[in-house]
């Protein structure tokens, strides 16, 4: 098939990987020539029960029985969207209770950025340097990485930046500043956790000028950092809080949520807002809410936090400088780019799925299903530590 990926498929790097999958299940992937590949991706943090879960896959056939899609978002009432939104709801903390169901986090990402403008009547958002929030225009927009946005100028006006973790750029946050978005642990910069009560100050000087603190909880939400939420851990609460990957149970979702008040001024002056057809797709919506019962009803979340320590006791090496992130959310930074690489593709070519970071060429991705096995996580751990060895 590698061909005609190449033919006609859109590609977005000039070497793909081009792994022939042929089915996925559990902490497994196997391709069409029978290999199994042990997975410490997840499908970038999305594939939290693993592939395939028997509850996940129960729901979505029960779901393609009943109906499709019927409508778009927000007119008809279907119980599976329905009761995704209240089941949230139930787990964030007041006002946070409404939200917004749509197909990806880039696109909850500017549905957030929309919802603060038109809610504060403001124009100016800051964001930080060596931020992630996704790759259509706005999101794009939040990025400082020149060599990135450069291509596709002009971008959307008004984006200032600051530096994650700095205390003194914070007097940047006006009376001008529509919304600050922060990720809660800094994703693509190499799982840059915050310091010193960093997402607090943030909050209080948003709370002081009238501005809107938006928390990405793309990567770090739904159970990965030993919290349902990432903010949990750092004494914060967003007023808007950004969802994706993880929610959907292996199928593409996005969600933002806030505030009933702040969340109705997407209906009205002017109507349709913000407006999606496939945004809360009854099957997508029965993923998720079957996704995030498990995770919430299980011991998973916590477990994450042994497994963790399991993953830092096995995984010392003397070409590991260092381990970021919490929980499942975790980077092994080596001693420069090209070592990372060659185990990034050792690993797989010997049944173990790694993954670069975005802006960290240092960083081997760590963020296996938060059901894999203590079993797995030592196996992959000592396969690392052995292609380190022998380079």
């Amino acid at each position: 098939m590698k061909s005609e990926f190449l033919k006609y498929q859109a590609q977005t790097t000039p070497h793909p990987l081009a792994m022939e999958i042929s089915h996925a299940k559990g902490s497994y992937i196997y391709d069409t020539k029978g290999k199994s590949y042990l997975d410490f991706v997840a499908g970038v943090s999305a594939c939290g029960l693993g592939h395939s879960h028997p509850k996940v896959v129960t729901a979505v056939k029960e779901q393609l029985d009943k109906y499709l899609h019927v409508m778009v978002y927000g007119e008809y009432i279907q119980k599976p969207a329905l009761e995704l939104t209240k089941l949230l709801a139930k787990h964030l903390p007041a006002p946070l209770e409404s939200t917004y169901l749509v197909n990806s986090g880039t696109e909850a990402i500017e549905g957030s950025l929309k919802l603060a403008r038109r809610f504060t009547g403001r124009s100016e958002i800051i964001a930080a340097k060596n931020a992630y929030h996704g790759n259509t225009l706005g999101s794009l927009s939040l990025m400082d990485y020149e060599e990135r946005k450069q291509p596709f100028l002009p971008l959307i006006p008004d984006i200032k930046h600051i530096e994650f973790n700095a205390i003194s750029d914070l007097e940047k946050i006006t009376d001008k500043t529509a919304a600050v978005i922060l990720e809660t642990i800094q994703g693509g910069a190499g799982f840059i956790e915050p310091t010193d009560n960093y997402l607090n100050k943030v909050q209080q000087r948003c709370n002081a000028v009238g501005a809107v603190f938006i928390l990405d909880e793309i990567q770090p939400g739904i159970g990965r950092t030993g919290k349902l939420f990432g903010f949990e851990n750092y004494n914060c609460q967003p007023n808007i809080v950004v969802t994706g990957k993880g929610l959907g149970g292996g199928l593409p979702i996005g969600a933002f949520t806030a505030s009933k008040q702040m969340m109705d001024c997407l209906s009205d002056n002017p109507k349709l807002g913000h407006i999606t057809t496939f945004g809360g797709n009854p099957v997508v919506a029965a993923a998720a809410l079957a996704n995030l019962k498990e995770i919430t009803e299980s011991q998973l979340i916590p477990e994450t936090l042994e497994k963790e320590q399991l993953i830092r006791k096995h995984l010392q090496h003397k070409h590991i400088k260092e381990i970021r992130g919490r929980g499942l959310m975790l980077a092994a930074i080596t001693e420069n780019e090209a070592l990372t690489s060659k185990v990034i593709l050792q690993a797989q070519d010997q049944g173990l799925i790694l993954f670069w970071l975005l802006f960290e060429p240092k960083a081997i991705r760590i963020t296996p299903p938060l059901t894999i096995s203590n079993e797995e996580i030592i196996e992959g751990c000592h396969l690392i530590t052995s292609i380190l060895d022998k380079i």
